[in-house]
């Protein structure tokens, strides 16, 4: 079973974070909407967080993994909001789960294949040699050869940890990131479409989701509304959070 982040009472609303995320990202907006009559659940996907590893890591996965937690949890007709590849497992699931979801948040991702491009952060997490039982701030120094974002290496050290007194360890499974890295830009399959009102979400300085992609977007989604969040990349929801959260509350509302 998937670890999570319950707060709130009232409608259900599933918020599944990017890849190498966790639901801690979410904290804050979180709260925020758990404080508008919503019961959120801020999932940690597989291979994430604290939820399980394994070797088995697909958005076929990763939707059943989130249809599986629903179930257990008695949530029915979701409001289902995912960033990056949470917003792709989490069209993948409204659109062989329609009756579970009722209103669909896509954040700064579309459903269309994107080339790999996380080599430098893979190798930059690669780099650090656990076995030295480096410090804090020696992980962050050997990362940071790689990562020059401060932004991006303040996300990543996230989920590191102390798995005992002297031993830090990432919280997400590396090695199989390593496997299947290939996984993560896999595309849509070409026939899935829901028809119930969808919100994509785009930064302004991120080109995940470009004008040339909303054909695509409206192909699957048609009744997707497609806004763009000011002043802010593909952490859209870190980078200006109170447009997010209003262009979000305004479209559940």
């Amino acid at each position: 079973m998937l670890h999570s982040r319950i707060e709130g009472a009232g409608k259900p609303f599933v918020i599944l974070h990017g890849f190498l995320g966790m639901s801690d990202n979410w904290k804050t907006l979180g709260s925020q909407f758990a404080e508008e009559s919503f019961q959120v659940h801020m999932l940690d996907m597989r291979n994430h967080g604290k939820s399980f590893h394994s070797d088995d890591f697909s958005y076929e996965d990763m939707a059943n993994d989130v249809k599986v937690y629903c179930d257990y949890h008695n949530l029915e007709n979701i409001i289902l909001l995912g960033h990056s590849m949470g917003g792709k497992t989490a069209m993948l699931l409204a659109t062989l789960q329609p009756e579970l979801v009722e209103k669909l948040i896509i954040a700064d991702i579309g459903p269309k294949f994107y080339p790999q491009h996380h080599q430098p952060i893979l190798a930059g997490l690669n780099a650090v040699d656990f076995s030295k039982k480096p410090s804090r701030s020696e992980v962050e120094e050997t990362v940071s050869k790689y990562i020059s974002d401060f932004g991006t290496r303040q996300f990543l050290l996230k989920s590191l940890y102390w798995k005992d007194k002297e031993q830090l360890a990432f919280r997400f499974n590396l090695a199989v990131f390593n496997e299947k890295i290939e996984e993560i830009g896999k595309a849509l399959p070409e026939s899935n479409k829901f028809e119930k009102p969808t919100l994509f979400l785009k930064g302004a300085k991120s080109d995940y989701v470009l004008e040339s992609d909303f054909e695509t977007i409206h192909n699957h989604f048609p009744n997707a509304e497609i806004e763009t969040v000011s002043s802010a990349g593909h952490w859209l929801h870190a980078e200006n959070p109170s447009e997010f959260f209003n262009k979000t509350m305004d479209f559940i509302k």
